[in-house]
């Protein structure tokens, strides 16, 4: 079976307060990447004329366009980290720019929610294609990848229909 792969960097800023380490409990960034592996719903043979699974720019226009404008160097809190009040008060123009996590925003946590997000602008484009699994490299040491139902590892309580990572639009929180 094909799996058309696309791979984005991108910059961003966490902090981990549920954690065990004081490092990560402070605000610090990574330089990131991430590999989506897409699969179409209903493989066929190739049709000897085009002979794609679909074009490229399709497949990743919306998601490469979300990465880059949305998720590249935004900030990632917990929904319950005390930050999002602070820049609520003290900079609304600048809390759009804050992915908002259920817990902390971890890289495991963020597969799941990207890849979740990622097939909601699939599925919207018709649902040819649908994301097979997903990898986050943190560090070049440490790469997170997650296949199967994103939803169903999520915490719970699961997350209702409106959430912004079941949402065919370029949100990164709630709030």
């Amino acid at each position: 079976m094909f799996e058309l792969v696309f791979t984005r960097r991108f910059s961003m800023a966490h902090r981990l307060l549920a954690g065990e380490s004081e490092r990560c409990a402070l605000p610090h960034g990574h330089n990131e990447y991430i590999r989506a592996h897409l699969r179409a719903t209903n493989p066929t043979v190739l049709d000897g004329r085009t002979n794609m699974v679909m074009p490229f720019q399709r497949a990743k226009g919306v998601w490469h366009g979300f990465i880059d404008n949305h998720v590249d160097h935004a900030l990632q809190l917990a929904e319950d980290d005390p930050l999002l009040a602070w820049f609520a008060l003290n900079e609304p123009q600048r809390a759009r720019r804050i992915l908002v996590t259920p817990g902390d925003p971890t890289t495991e946590l963020l597969a799941c929610l990207l890849m979740a997000k990622l097939n909601a602008f699939l599925a919207a484009d018709g649902g040819a294609l649908t994301c097979a699994s997903i990898e986050i490299e943190e560090t070049p040491t440490n790469t997170v990848r997650y296949s199967g139902d994103p939803l169903a590892v999520l915490p719970r309580p699961r997350p209702a229909p409106h959430c912004w990572w079941r949402r065919a639009d370029t949100t990164i929180s709630d709030t």
